[in-house]
Formats: structure tokens, C-alpha cells, sequence
């Protein structure tokens, strides 16, 4: 997911770039379904640059404490900036979100961004989230789910072919079926202790005018594609970049190229006997 910019650098572009679009996606998801309590302990988990984590902390007024975690200590100085031009004394700190710090049952709320997450590793975080959180407290925990990204990867097997990487087909294969479905999600709440798991799904859409706007934007550079060429050996990922950018400009014919996105909100209250 880094590439080659510093953790400062990726900080920036997540404040500017990130946070205000394909963050914003799932901050509607949250905003629309998640109540936040009248009072108690919130705990955000990958909260990124902190600007939703602070508007809600603004909601739910000064009998809610909220604790943001990210793995960025860069996106977690801009997130302390921002909380400080608000007056708020929310807490910001470095956190692993495999293997939180915090003790069991500590969080009324406990918010969990694995929007970037990598599919293996999903499960471990949600145990995680759901494990901080208070019996009879709610976890809601949001990501992408299957069908995302069908466009790229229908052409990434064509690049592959065209620059001779086509023996990394089954690393496509991977990507497309280690996105966990909806169904999926829920079953992984139940079995994480979550009870009267709910779930919403939108589809969204990011448009680019092209293949080298595509491959150039923060988001695929330096968030997605990063990950998606990580199976590629270095020395022919060029060329398989240079094959994307190809197709996809002789595929969208002087038209917009679309990557749609199944944004994902699971929500259940942790069971209160464990």
C-alpha cells in the first residue's frame, strides 16, 4: 500500500486526497446507520487523518470520550493538529489494529476502518475491534466486499498477457476471490461474538478520464495499486503498467473509465456472555 512515498507523505495525501472521497464513501455508511451513545468511550480504529473521527466526537458532545488509533503516526499528527484548532481533547495514538493495546471490554463504540485492509488479514481485525468492546456495547467495522474493482481486474489479466507476465494470472484470481462477500462478513461477526449483526452495502463509483489519470491518482497509486502489483516481480511491473494504461484508453473509447466499489458497514451489539 505504500510504495514508495514516506508515511508523511502518504499522511498528506490521505488528508487531501483520500479521506475527502473514497473516505467520505463509507463515512455516509457510518453516519447513516451507527447512533452514537448519549455518553461513554468511543474507540476509532484507523482513523486515518482524523477529520471523521473529530466530527463525530463534535455529534456526540462532551460526555463522549473518543480515542482515534492509526498505524501512521503521520496521519495521527495531522489528526492531533486538527483537534487542537477544534478545542478537543481527543486522544490520538499508534496502534497495530492485528493487536491492539487495549484491555477486553474497555469500549462502549468501538469504529473499525479496514476500507484498505488486506483480505487476510480482516478477521484478525475485527477480532480485535469486537474484542475491545464492551459487552452489550456495539461494533461497527466497514470494508470492501466482492464485485469491487471487477473493471481493473478484468483488464489486469490482458496486461499481464501483453507484457508476459501471464504466468501471475492466478494472482489476479486471487484478488478478485479473496474479497470477502457480504454474506461473509456477517458470518465472521457471529462467529467474532457479535450479535444481531446488520449489514448495508452501496455501490460506488470513481470516474477517471484516463489510463494514465487512473494510474496516476493518490488512490490507485498509492493506495490500491500498490498492493494489487505486490504478487509482479519489480522488474516487469512497469510493463504491466504501461499495458494498463494502454487498454484502458483503447477500452473507454474517448469515454470516462469507471471503478466501482462495494462499500460495506457491518454492525452488531457483542454478546454479554462470552
Amino acid at each position: 500500500m505504500t510504495g514508495s512515498k514516506t508515511q508523511k507523505e502518504l499522511a498528506f495525501l490521505h488528508d487531501l486526497y483520500i479521506a475527502t472521497d473514497w473516505g467520505e464513501r463509507f463515512a455516509e455508511l457510518v453516519d447513516e446507520h451507527v447512533k452514537l451513545p448519549k455518553e461513554g468511550r468511543v474507540l476509532y480504529v484507523e482513523a486515518g487523518p482524523g477529520g471523521h473521527a473529530l466530527a463525530l466526537k463534535q455529534r456526540g458532545g462532551q460526555k463522549l470520550t473518543m480515542v482515534c488509533a492509526d498505524e501512521n503516526e503521520e496521519c495521527l499528527e495531522l489528526a492531533r493538529v486538527k483537534a487542537a484548532a477544534l478545542h478537543e481533547s481527543t486522544k490520538f495514538q499508534h496502534e497495530n489494529p492485528e493487536a491492539l493495546s487495549f484491555t477486553n471490554d474497555e469500549f462502549d463504540l468501538v469504529l473499525g476502518n479496514s476500507s484498505f485492509t488486506l483480505p487476510g488479514k480482516l478477521r484478525q481485525v475485527l477480532a480485535e475491534l469486537v474484542r475491545v468492546t464492551k459487552p452489550g456495547g456495539t461494533t461497527a467495522w466497514w470494508l470492501t466486499t466482492t464485485s469491487s474493482f471487477g473493471e481493473f481486474f478484468s483488464i489486469y489479466w490482458e496486461a499481464l498477457l501483453s507484457a508476459g507476465a501471464d504466468e501471475h494470472g492466478t494472482d489476479v484470481e486471487h484478488l478478485i476471490t479473496d474479497l470477502p462477500g457480504v454474506s461473509d462478513v456477517e458470518r465472521w461477526a457471529a462467529d467474532a461474538g457479535l450479535n444481531d449483526v446488520k449489514s448495508w452495502t452501496t455501490i460506488e463509483e470513481f470516474d477517471f478520464e484516463s489510463g494514465e489519470q487512473f494510474l496516476n491518482s493518490p488512490l490507485i497509486a498509492d493506495f490500491l495499486l500498490p498492493a494489487w502489483l505486490q504478487p509482479i516481480p519489480k522488474a516487469a511491473r512497469e510493463s504491466v503498467r504501461k499495458e494498463l494504461s494502454r487498454i484502458i484508453d483503447e477500452e473507454r473509447h474517448s469515454g470516462e473509465f469507471g471503478l466501482s466499489l462495494k462499500a460495506t458497514l457491518v454492525m452488531g451489539k457483542k454478546s454479554r456472555v462470552q
